[in-house]
């Protein structure tokens, strides 16, 4: 969410910023809301005001026996009295309105952040490891699965329609394994508290992360025990949202407090089933587990300072970057330009791994999106903390994905494949799947 006086102060900025997002101006627009806002809340005040100093001035007459001044203040103050539900009325519908308007507009870039439209503008920041070299054509994680008898889409078609996959046997304890092994390297060694949040959450705090209103219809909801992609109107106040993340159960955990700055930064991470609509997305990766309906996610959350918050997302890259280095995997960091990042960030980092099965020759594919969010959703969530002055400051939120369990599965399989289609296990992960040093189809 956008501070109006910030935007009062340098309208020429904020416009600029916007347009490095690809929109057009709003300044204009949203200072003229701010402006008829000002307006009808201090007539509302005067109103208000006045009222009280005519009650205290028909006091004054009755004790003076003028009679007809206070016949005259008392038809003044029956007047306001009609008259001020209609100011508080415009002060509060010009309150909400810039207040939606301000929510639908997405965070603005760092001065970093590379220039761009979509994609295509993101710059290399780094790359770790190589191509490996195959003696065989590799596969897709898709027909090794298939072809192991452990990955199956027909089966989940059944049970719950498209982008759902029902694992088994080593598939389904390598997909634990990697969640098991991320969570321990995030809070034995980065530093980082494991939660277990809830999984279904109301409105404010999908709100709270930017999920509400521009994206509702990427989400899964739940009303009254059903699950509907695009719920009716009327029932709003009755549903809870399946998260699309846990950034959004552990950012809000801080929603509608102050926390003292002693105890920042706050770093949280959880591994949690997640749910996307996947409305924006209709015909992309419809193939195999790379877009899913359902999906687990290793999350990682930090709550901190302003001053921190730059550095901290550097920290977090470098967490979410161990992963993938201690399973030998081959991928590089990403920085998105100004068109491509999401909603709520103000500069993003993406890791992409590398899968060897994916098209001819294979490719690169995203598995972790790391952003910081700067005071964005701290405003949104009225999320604050205590400086050593002792006046509250909005905190600044960070996230990211410490790795996507499902895609991490996809790129070990692709990548430690065998000729004869067995899957090598990782050193790293044996231990998680008792000793076992290969999956491989039951004989």
């Amino acid at each position: 969410m956008h501070d109006i006086k910030s935007i009062r102060d340098n309208p020429q900025g904020f416009d600029a910023a916007l347009k490095r997002r690809g929109l057009a101006p709003l300044s204009a627009s949203l200072l003229a809301i701010d402006e008829r806002r000002r307006a009808a809340i201090l007539a509302s005040e005067q109103a208000q005001a006045r009222r009280n100093s005519a009650s205290k001035e028909i006091g004054e007459a009755k004790k003076a026996k003028d009679e007809a001044r206070a016949g005259k203040l008392m038809a003044e103050v029956a007047e306001l009295k009609t008259t001020m539900p209609e100011l508080e009325l415009a002060a509060k519908t010009a309150d909400e309105e810039l207040a939606k308007e301000l929510a639908a507009i997405p965070n603005l870039p760092l001065d970093d952040v590379p220039e761009g439209a979509d994609e295509h503008g993101n710059v290399q920041r780094h790359i770790y490891g190589n191509v490996r070299n195959y003696a065989f054509t590799p596969k897709p994680h898709d027909d090794l699965g298939g072809a192991l008898g452990y990955m199956d889409f027909e089966a989940a078609a059944k049970l719950s329609g498209a982008r759902f996959v029902v694992l088994k046997k080593g598939l389904a304890r390598l997909e634990r394994a990697i969640g098991q092994f991320m969570l321990d390297l995030h809070t034995n060694e980065h530093g980082y508290t494991e939660v277990n949040p809830p999984l279904l959450v109301r409105n404010d705090v999908m709100f709270g992360t930017g999920q509400l209103p521009k994206f509702e219809d990427d989400q899964f909801w739940a009303i009254k025990g059903e699950l509907l992609a695009a719920p009716d109107e009327r029932l709003k106040t009755e549903r809870l949202g399946l998260i699309p993340t846990a950034e959004v159960s552990l950012t809000n955990l801080v929603r509608e407090s102050i926390v003292d700055e002693k105890e920042l930064p706050m770093r949280l991470t959880a591994l949690t089933p997640c749910f996307r609509a996947e409305a924006g997305a209709a015909g992309r990766d419809t193939r195999g587990m790379i877009r899913q309906h359902q999906f687990t996610k290793v999350e990682l959350v930090s709550i901190t300072t302003p001053e921190a918050s730059r550095d901290e997302h550097e920290r977090m890259l470098s967490c979410a970057e161990e992963v993938l280095r201690r399973l030998d995997l081959h991928y590089r960091v990403m920085t998105l330009c100004s068109g491509d990042m999401g909603f709520s960030a103000q500069k993003t980092y993406d890791i992409e791994v590398w899968m060897p099965g994916q098209g001819e020759g294979g490719a690169f594919r995203e598995i972790s999106s790391c952003s910081v969010c700067g005071d964005f959703q701290a405003r949104r969530m009225d999320a604050r903390y205590r400086a050593a002055d002792g006046k509250p400051r909005f905190v600044h939120t960070l996230n990211g994905s410490g790795t996507a369990v499902g895609r991490a599965l996809i790129a070990i399989m692709e990548t430690y494949q065998q000729e004869d289609g067995s899957i090598a296990v990782p050193d790293v992960l044996q231990p998680y799947m008792g000793g076992l040093k290969t999956i491989e189809r039951d004989k």
